[in-house]
């Protein structure tokens, strides 16, 4: 039979264990407060249908936003095969179809529960500017195609349409600042902060149909046709942009084949100096006048004749060539307006730092001119390619396809005129354009500043928050409970030997 002083012995046991538990209880609820989740992550999906190639970009941000402008990293690209969408005019329904493989790799890597919630665009650009110029309905009926095309997906289509010029410039410059921190950045402090302004770079973009600058001036706009105005992270921006249309490095090359036959006689051979020498070349005559660039350009006293050839030969002359491109602009329409490049289009005095990317990179990049090179090394290192001859450039380039080869000497050439001759880059200002592919390991284009000011229209969603325990809190408490148990515990060993 238990004794009076172990029943109390055991009653105090007892009473001390479930103190202690009540205690710990307490504490853990007294810990609670409101715990911050990570943000959910929101998906973007543009297609960037351009005059050679479309390509698909897929882009994440978190649903907390800086400013009302989503932090955008790129999540995956794909390049579509075949050519771009513009070449599919007389068969439209292969527009739609093309893109499928691009999209399927997409879909694939956004989770499914955000599929019908991911908004998705198709930009076309200058090859579509250029077919809807030339055949607007076969323009509609490609849109319509690949259209058909993206709704078949489970995604928010937003729509496909042809993008502006001054769009694609525009949100080519929003891009490049983005990725280089001009709007935000992170500071040691771990805040954002705002840098100056003069930080800002300018976009110079190169396609195979149009070419586009955009920068901040220093000077007021006179023609307000080239502002465009960007609100970004709480901050307003006023650029200048232009974008030229038919002045892309495909459209120059065939504008450079009219110059170069001006005045001869077309039986004859014809002497491209923008081509190597060794190098020849037999096109029909109708193709130096099958677009909307040049149709106008034919001679209305001697059209050319269906079936009727040239031949071209290179002569591997970089100055002769340098002047030939020149050629293709009219200079003159200018007339003593201080502020003008050519066909009357007016533009401020460039000034800062400047990114140069697609063709303007590529070109350069070919002949390692992407360094820091000055602009006396640029004309030495063009003049020297140039004048390799066509059977030592084969030898010694194996693996590039014959018709980049041949075109390395004109494109370079273009760049250097465009840069120097139309956009007025001086000697002392060479060193303040960077030729770059990408920056931040992104894709340097339109997509992503297309993307970024889309999210200022995605209202930004409140961070998730839950009720949880302070952890240092929840720690003491659950120290608290162990020890209350292995006290009770020991107690009741040693009661029992008792």
């Amino acid at each position: 039979m238990v004794t009076d002083s172990k029943q109390n012995t055991l009653l105090g046991l007892v009473v001390v264990t479930v103190i202690s538990m009540v205690i710990a209880l307490i504490l853990s609820f007294v810990g609670i407060t409101k715990v911050l989740l990570p943000p959910k992550l929101k998906y973007g999906m543009v297609l960037d249908a351009g005059s050679t190639h479309t390509a698909l970009f897929l882009y994440q941000w978190p649903t907390d936003k800086e400013n009302d402008t989503g932090v955008v990293s790129q999540r995956h690209t794909c390049l579509v095969t075949g050519p771009g969408i513009s070449s599919y005019a007389n068969d439209p329904e292969l527009a739609g179809e093309s893109l499928r493989k691009c999209i399927d790799e997409a879909m694939d890597l956004i989770p499914s529960q955000h599929h019908l919630e991911t908004p998705a665009y198709l930009g076309a650009t200058a090859g579509m500017r250029l077919l809807r110029r030339q055949d607007p309905a076969a323009a509609d009926r490609i849109l319509e195609e690949v259209s058909k095309t993206l709704q078949e997906y489970r995604l928010n289509f937003r729509g496909a349409r042809i993008l502006t010029g001054v769009e694609e410039g525009a949100y080519g410059w929003v891009t490049i600042n983005y990725l280089l921190h001009s709007f935000m950045t992170y500071s040691f402090k771990g805040v954002w902060v705002r840098p100056a302004k003069t930080d800002l770079f300018g976009a110079l973009d190169l396609g195979g149909a149009s070419t586009q600058i955009s920068f901040i001036p220093n000077v007021d706009m006179e023609d307000k046709r080239d502002e465009v105005k960007f609100r970004l992270y709480g901050v307003n921006y006023t650029i200048y942009t232009h974008s030229y249309l038919c002045y892309g490095l495909r459209q120059a090359l065939k504008l450079l084949h009219l110059q170069a036959v001006v005045g001869k006689d077309l039986r004859n051979q014809v002497v491209n100096p923008c081509y190597p020498a060794g190098y020849q070349e037999v096109v029909p005559v109708t193709s130096l006048y099958d677009s909307p660039c040049t149709e106008h350009l034919a001679p209305s006293h001697d059209k050319p004749i269906p079936g009727q050839n040239i031949t071209f030969v290179g002569s591997g002359d970089a100055k002769n060539c340098h002047i030939l491109f020149t050629q293709i602009f009219d200079f003159s329409s200018c007339g003593k307006k201080p502020m003008c490049t050519f066909d009357g289009v007016y533009q401020p005095p460039v000034t800062g730092k400047y990114f140069a990317f697609a063709a303007f990179y590529y070109m350069f990049d070919f002949l390692n001119l992407t360094s820091g090179q000055s602009l006396q090394d640029v004309h030495d290192k063009i003049k020297e390619f140039c004048s390799t001859p066509w059977i030592e450039l084969k030898r010694s380039y194996p693996h590039e396809a014959e018709e980049r080869l041949r075109d390395y000497c004109g494109g370079s050439n273009y760049v250097l005129t465009l840069l120097q001759d139309v956009y007025e880059f001086t000697e002392n200002q060479w060193h303040n354009i960077f030729f770059q592919k990408q920056a931040s390991n992104t894709d340097i284009g339109w997509t992503l500043g297309y993307m970024l000011n889309l999210t200022n229209m995605i209202p930004a969603e409140a961070a998730l928050r839950v009720h949880g325990q302070d952890f240092n809190i929840w720690i003491a408490a659950i120290c608290f409970i162990a020890l209350a148990l292995a006290f009770g515990v020991a107690m009741l060993w040693i009661y029992m030997r008792d």
